[in-house]
C-alpha cells in the first residue's frame, strides 16, 4: 500500500471498529430489552465446563485443518513444510483476515509473505495460494448451498437471508476470479486492488504461480474438504455453546445460522464483523426457535472462543512474522 494510503486505511479500520462496538452494544440492549435479563444471567451461571472444553478442541481442529490445507497446496507446488511450522501461521492468518476484511485477500497475502520469508520460492507460495483460494471458496459455496437448503426445508428462509447469500456468492466468485486474472493477464486493469490493505504482495507475485497447479484435482478436492471442515467445526462450536447453556438445539438449525453470520462478515467492511456477525447469528437462531437470550449468550461465547481468545496470540505471531528479515535463500519476499 502506498504510504499516503496507510493512514487513511488505519482511520477507516478504527471507524469500522467503533461502528461495530456501537452496533454490538445496541444489539445487547435490544435483546435484553426484548428478552429476560434474569434468564440471560441464569443461562450463563449454568454453563457446563465439559462442553466448553469440547468447544476448544473443535477450534483446535480448525487450525489443524487450515494448516493441512496449506501443507497440501505447498506439497503440490513442490515445497516441503511441516504442519508444526504452519500451525502458528494459521493462527496469525486468522488475526489478519479478521482485522482487515478484504474477502480473504489480506490473510492470504500475509501468509504468502510469511512463507517467502521462510525461504519458500515465490511461485510455490502463490501456487499454494491459488489452490487454497479455489478450495476455500468452493467449500464456501457448497456450505452456502447447504445452509440455504436447510432454511428452505424448515420454511425459515427470508428475503434478507437470500440477499446476504447472494452478496457473499458474488464475493466467493470474484475473489478467486481476480487472482486467476492476475495470474493469467498480469496486473493491468486490476492494479486498483493495490489500494486494498494487504493485497500488494499478491499483485507483485501472482503472475509467478505455476500454471499447472490449477489442474490438480486431488489437491483442489483436498483443500476444499479441509476448508469445509473448518466451516463445519466453527458451526459445531456454536452448537456446543448452545448445549453448554442447556439448549439442545439441532445442528441443522445452528449450521445455517452460523453460515449467514459468516457471510455478513465476508461482505461487510467492519473489522472482525463486530456487531454484524452477532446480530445476524442471533436473528437467524431466534427465527428458528432458539430463545433470544440463549441465542445472544451462545453467540457471544462463540465469538469469545473463535475471535477474542486467539486475538492476542494471533497479533503477536503476525507482528513477529512481519518483523522477520527475509530468508537468505535468494528469493526476495513480497513487500508487506
Amino acid at each position: 500500500m502506498e504510504p499516503e494510503a496507510a493512514p487513511r486505511a488505519s482511520r477507516l479500520r478504527y471507524a469500522g471498529l467503533l461502528i461495530g462496538l456501537l452496533g454490538l452494544a445496541a444489539l445487547a440492549g435490544v435483546v435484553l430489552h426484548l428478552g429476560d435479563v434474569e434468564r440471560f444471567a441464569e443461562l450463563l451461571r449454568a454453563l457446563a465446563p465439559a462442553w466448553l472444553l469440547l468447544a476448544l478442541l473443535l477450534q483446535g481442529g480448525t487450525y489443524l485443518s487450515i494448516s493441512t490445507s496449506w501443507w497440501t497446496g505447498l506439497r503440490h507446488a513442490g515445497a516441503r513444510h511441516t504442519l508444526r511450522e504452519l500451525l502458528p501461521l494459521a493462527l496469525a492468518k486468522l488475526f489478519v483476515d479478521q482485522s482487515v476484511p478484504t474477502g480473504g485477500f489480506s490473510g492470504s497475502a500475509f501468509l504468502v509473505a510469511a512463507l517467502a520469508r521462510r525461504g519458500v520460492p515465490r511461485p510455490a507460495c502463490v501456487g499454494a495460494l491459488i489452490v487454497n483460494l479455489l478450495g476455500y471458496y468452493g467449500a464456501y459455496l457448497l456450505a452456502g448451498l447447504i445452509g440455504i437448503t436447510l432454511l428452505w426445508l424448515r420454511h425459515e428462509l427470508r428475503t434478507w437471508m437470500l440477499v446476504i447469500a447472494a452478496a457473499s456468492t458474488l464475493v466467493a466468485l470474484a475473489t478467486p476470479g481476480a487472482v486467476w486474472w492476475l495470474h493469467k493477464y498480469g496486473r493491468g486493469e486490476l492494479d486498483w486492488l493495490r489500494r486494498l490493505p494487504g493485497v500488494r504482495s499478491l499483485l507483485d507475485a501472482a503472475t509467478e504461480a505455476p500454471v499447472d497447479l490449477r489442474r490438480h484435482p486431488r489437491a483442489l478436492l483436498a483443500t476444499a474438504a479441509l476448508n469445509f471442515a473448518v466451516i463445519a467445526l466453527d458451526a459445531a462450536t456454536l452448537w456446543t455453546m448452545l448445549h453448554a447453556l442447556g439448549l439442545g438445539t439441532p445442528y441443522a438449525v445452528v449450521f445455517p445460522s452460523f453460515l449467514l453470520a459468516m457471510m455478513i462478515t465476508t461482505v461487510g467492511a467492519i473489522p472482525l464483523g463486530l456487531g454484524s456477525f452477532e446480530a445476524t447469528c442471533v436473528a437467524a437462531l431466534t427465527l428458528q426457535g432458539v430463545p433470544i437470550e440463549g441465542a445472544l449468550a451462545a453467540t457471544l461465547l462463540l465469538r469469545g472462543c473463535t475471535t477474542w481468545l486467539p486475538m492476542l496470540p494471533g497479533l503477536l505471531l503476525a507482528r513477529h512474522e512481519l518483523r522477520e528479515t527475509p530468508a537468505a535463500s535468494g528469493d526476495r519476499a513480497p513487500s508487506p
